[in-house]
């Protein structure tokens, strides 16, 4: 089993990062002009406030269960897509692409602390928690596709 300091590392880590997440989107939403893209932005800050109060939880004591996600499919639109910046008048399609992008590498750090671990029970913690980044991903690349790629008729 892995070191309490070291558990406590792991998940002040990953609190840290849902920190900067809501704080990002927060912003975002803020600063956007368009009123879709600052509710995207507003319901993307409010789960990563939820995420934080999760690991707040398991930081505390990490034998707490977890209900096991179902992970979403992984399209990969994020991975082929660039980085937008920021703005304050950003059309929706790039607020979207940012967004999915800062999904994936939430995921993708999650991934990397759950391969850090050695105890099988945090493995899964942190696996479940890039589900979780997993499923925004997966909503922000089918929202992206449908405003990206509308269908004409």
């Amino acid at each position: 089993m892995m070191e309490v300091e070291e558990i406590r590392r792991l998940f002040g880590i990953a609190i840290e990062r849902e920190i900067e997440s809501n704080e990002f989107y927060a912003k975002a939403a803020k600063a956007s002009t368009d009123a879709s893209v600052k509710a995207i932005f507003t319901d993307l800050a409010k789960d990563e406030l939820g995420h934080m109060e999760l690991l707040e939880r398991f930081r505390e004591d990490p034998t707490l269960p977890m209900k096991m996600i179902k992970p979403a499919v992984d399209y990969k639109v994020a991975e082929e897509v660039a980085l937008p910046r920021l703005s304050t008048d950003m059309k929706p399609a790039d607020a979207i692409a940012l967004a999915m992008k800062k999904e994936q590498q939430a995921m993708e750090a999650y991934r990397a602390m759950a391969a850090q671990c050695t105890d099988d029970s945090l493995k899964v913690i942190f696996n479940n928690l890039a589900d979780m980044e997993l499923g925004h991903k997966n909503r922000l690349e089918t929202l992206f596709v449908d405003i990206g790629y509308p269908e004409a008729f």
